[in-house]
């Protein structure tokens, strides 16, 4: 069997990138190597990792498109699941983050919003399903 174990992204400053989750969401912090080039949250069943640009391109020797808040947002995103969808994004604007799009009700029920992080990461921040 195959489970997802954690998402890592990889951002120019590991510890800042970690402070801010944690500022922003109440992450717990797992821990951050002696080198500050890999990080983890606590965040539930999956951990939300960081890795630095560089250890990144030691590990990926053809390259790959980094993140950047002033670039177009990648066609991926995180998604945080919570009750109080306006106090998260508030928290997470006052540490940081930038709006993208406010908080609207789905024709299916559900509260949707998105946020960038401080390294240009998509985040959306919604109440549960069903």
């Amino acid at each position: 069997m195959v489970k997802l174990g954690y998402t890592i992204l990889y951002v120019s400053d590991v510890t800042k990138a970690i402070e801010f989750y944690e500022a922003a969401f109440g992450f717990q912090r797992k821990f951050v190597t002696p080198e500050n080039d890999y990080g983890e949250l606590l965040t539930g069943e999956t951990t939300l990792s960081f890795a630095s640009v560089a250890l990144a391109h030691s590990n990926l020797t053809n390259g790959f498109q980094e993140s950047k808040s002033g670039n177009p947002a990648f066609g991926f995103e995180i998604g945080l699941v919570t009750e109080h969808v306006q106090e998260t994004l508030d928290k997470a604007v006052q540490c940081g983050a930038q709006l993208v799009e406010p908080a609207k009700q789905k024709p299916w029920g559900q509260t949707v919003a998105y946020l960038r992080d401080l390294d240009g990461f998509l985040i959306e921040v919604c109440t549960p399903m069903g």
